[in-house]
């Protein structure tokens, strides 16, 4: 007997939804029916319906506004509710999802501050409902193959970390032109762009932050830094903007088919500009961030997170009792090879050298990466909506690694306007 497909709902239809969409139209549709979305902007909803009409051959998808959300669930019947609203709206669709009866996926963040988690918990607690965050990363071959090394004891007991990441100037400045660049939306690029790395972290050493330190600045972005390098030239927006003509950081919504259906022909709606100036104003996020961990396992971190950088990826180095493990990940450059950086037989721009004490170095194999986030987005969606075998790395994610993730970026946020070291657990006691 055939089981019946579990139902999902979907909450929040910017850019994110379409991986969660075509995985559950798509691949997923023999387990999976998507029986309804939800935003605050018709136009939107209505753009993901044509994009699935044209490429599964689907019915539409019932649409509802934000204020009929209520409705939608006790309508539509959704076992699943996924969100992916902005990071600040998170915890209001996780809970009341979770009062109508449902489960919960949540992309990343799982939310911005204290309270915003707290009454997370406290739902979950009440409805004995489930919530899984989908942190992508843990998935990418690259990052498992890490976690594999580290479960066998290749370097012995991990107690330095150095995480080096860039954002380059294409998809850092990004964060500055949109909702992100407001901190109350957002949580800063520490919460909203560094769980995942905060994650990473806490996974591969099966730990939780105690103690975090760190100093961030708002250096490049900004009108301010823009003025004082001698730009003259500013302009609330870029499409259509004569002021934004050969600027390397301006956005045009109408060059990208994408970018304009789902943004500039809904702003009529919402007002929501997609494509704002990154040297304009009002910005109150960092674009350069250094910050230091002690991990309950005594491990110790020095984090470094720069949004202005000419390539993007990471380094990554764990020292251990037996040695040293280096990931470096380089995801783009700027007119240039990775190969330049990473060597000419590295895969995918990906290498991972083993140096053990008194033994040969060695590089790692990694297994090939295909799809979105090195690879991550396919075998998170497996995970969520196929039938995967037992995982040997215990990579779902649930409401405590989500909690652990933000708690780390929170008290980041926290230190660097205090200029003192924060103890996590005196913010919220993670079990």
């Amino acid at each position: 007997m055939t089981s019946p497909r579990k139902r999902y709902a979907i909450v929040g239809l910017g850019s994110r939804a379409g991986m969660f969409l075509e995985a559950l139209i798509g691949k997923y549709s023999d387990r999976c029916e998507l029986v309804g979305l939800c935003d605050s902007n018709q136009t939107r909803m209505e753009y993901y319906n044509q994009r699935l009409q044209e490429k599964f051959r689907v019915p539409r998808i019932p649409t509802h506004r934000a204020e009929e959300f209520d409705s939608m669930v006790r309508g539509q019947r959704p076992d699943v509710v996924i969100v992916t609203t902005i990071d600040c709206t998170h915890h209001q669709y996780i809970i009341r999802a979770m009062e109508l009866g449902c489960d919960v996926i949540t992309e990343k963040p799982m939310t911005i501050d204290i309270d915003k988690c707290r009454a997370i918990f406290d739902a979950i607690q009440r409805t004995g409902r489930t919530l899984r965050v989908a942190f992508n990363y843990r998935y990418s071959p690259a990052r498992t193959s890490v976690k594999d090394l580290l479960m066998k004891g290749t370097i012995g007991a991990v107690k330095s970390v150095h995480f080096e990441w860039l954002l380059d100037t294409r998809h850092g400045a990004d964060y500055f032109r949109r909702w992100h660049r407001d901190k109350h939306n957002s949580g800063g690029l520490m919460v909203h762009k560094a769980t995942h790395h905060f994650d990473l972290v806490n996974w591969w050493l099966d730990s939780s932050p105690q103690t975090v330190f760190g100093f961030g600045s708002l250096a490049f972005y900004g009108k301010a830094n823009a003025a004082a390098r001698g730009i003259t030239k500013f302009y609330a927006r870029s499409t259509g903007s004569p002021n934004a003509q050969g600027d390397p950081f301006a956005l045009d919504l109408r060059a990208d088919d994408t970018l304009r259906r789902l943004y500039l022909e809904a702003e009529h709606e919402d007002g929501y500009l997609r494509d704002q100036s990154v040297f304009g104003e009002p910005i109150n996020i960092e674009d350069t961030m250094n910050v230091l961990v002690r991990y309950r396992s005594g491990a110790q971190m020095s984090y470094t997170l720069t949004a202005y950088c000419p390539w993007e990826g990471c380094r990554i180095a764990f020292i251990g009792t037996q040695g040293r493990i280096e990931l470096e990940d380089v995801e783009s450059i700027e007119g240039g090879n990775p190969s330049i950086i990473v060597g000419e037989n590295a895969q995918h721009g990906q290498r991972i050298m083993v140096f053990p004490h008194w033994e040969k170095p060695y590089r790692a194999t990694i297994p090939p990466a295909i799809g979105g986030h090195g690879g991550g987005d396919a075998l998170l969606a497996e995970d969520l909506f196929g039938n995967p075998p037992p995982d040997l790395y215990q990579r779902t994610a649930t409401h405590i690694d989500g909690a652990r993730s933000i708690l780390t970026g929170i008290a980041a946020n926290l230190s660097f306007a205090t200029g003192e070291p924060v103890e996590v657990d005196k913010l919220f006691p993670l079990p």
